[in-house]
């Protein structure tokens, strides 16, 4: 197994790069902002068990052969783009609740357990977004090894540890994101028209996402 310096150094480099802007810590940006921080800490969730899936299949040497075929990446990224479509079609028609302060205390109830009731759909929209992106199991084919050492012994468990030390990052980083945007969000969603643009711009910025996504190349 790696050693204890290996796994520091590799977490660092994760943090850094779950820093960096990308579409999954976008989305959870802009997922807590509309949802608030539980929904986003959802999607957090969901893209983590993502990465578990990328990780397994670079383990496995499923990476490999998904990254030699240009029919699969092709497929993969259009059926990636098609869903952040179908998300900015549905953040653009998002209606604009109107919030009287009087009646957010009879409302809390109702609205709790609606929220209860979708945490299981948002930690699926946010598998669903990570193992639709084929750039980030190209990442991982190019990434993980490098901190693999055959010296130590069988990569494939080496590789997961990796993956789960990765995952940890990326959950504390993104965590950070949803509770900071879950918090301004809410302050936003007081106003109709704060609501409105908040909507319009997760929209647009999905709708960029996707068109990104449908003509990146390997």
């Amino acid at each position: 197994m790696p050693s204890l310096q290996t796994l520091f150094a590799f977490f660092g480099v994760a943090v850094l790069l779950a820093l960096s802007p990308g579409p999954d810590n976008v989305f959870v940006l802009l997922q807590s902002a509309q949802r608030g921080w539980r929904v986003g800490m959802c999607v957090v969730l969901g893209l983590c068990l993502g990465l578990i899936g990328h990780t397994a299949a670079v383990a496995l040497g499923l990476a490999a052969v998904f990254a030699a075929s240009t029919l699969a990446f092709t497929v993969l990224k259009l059926l990636g783009a098609a869903y952040l479509a179908w998300l900015a079609w549905g953040a653009l028609r998002a209606p604009v609740s109107q919030v009287d302060p009087d009646s957010q205390q009879a409302a809390a109830q109702p609205l709790a357990g609606q929220r209860r009731s979708g945490a299981l759909r948002m930690v699926g929209r946010g598998v669903i977004m990570n193992l639709t992106n084929p750039k980030v199991l190209i990442f991982f084919l190019a990434f993980l090894p490098q901190f693999a050492d055959p010296a130590l012994g069988p990569l494939a468990p080496q590789i997961m540890l990796l993956g789960l030390v990765f995952m940890l990052a990326t959950f504390l980083v993104f965590g950070a994101i949803a509770c900071f945007s879950g918090v301004f969000g809410a302050i936003l969603q007081r106003s109709a028209r704060a609501q409105k643009l908040l909507n319009r711009t997760a929209g647009l910025v999905f709708l960029g996402l996707a068109l990104r996504l449908a003509m990146a190349e390997r």
